[in-house]
């Protein structure tokens, strides 16, 4: 298991992955060709890997995402370390955090 700040890294058997996430197209790259797990609201960093792969989104408000990554990958992001990921299927959840009456993202 993975976390770098609000985001949490799992990683996650093949054997696991929806058969439909396998057949899905997935990118969410920025400008730079970045997949980015997570943009930050105020700040505008990003958990970002820049390297081969898809992130595909569940559905839902709060659907987690999955990320492949065929031959593996850096998470960068301007406040924190790299983190090193092998390759692999991996899925992508963000913090949430509860407000009375609501839960949201938590934002960055």
């Amino acid at each position: 298991m993975y976390r770098q700040g609000d985001v949490l890294i799992v990683p996650l058997a093949e054997t696991a992955v929806p058969a439909g996430a396998l057949a899905a197209r997935g990118e969410h790259r920025d400008g730079r060709g970045r997949l980015v797990l997570a943009l930050g609201e105020v700040t505008e960093h990003a958990h970002a890997i820049a390297a081969p792969g898809r992130l595909i989104r569940e559905a839902g408000a709060f659907g987690p995402m999955l990320l492949h990554l065929p031959e593996g990958g850096r998470v960068v992001h301007e406040e924190h370390a790299p983190i090193g990921l092998p390759k692999g299927w991996y899925r992508v959840v963000r913090q949430r955090e509860y407000l009375p009456g609501s839960v949201r993202v938590v934002a960055d």
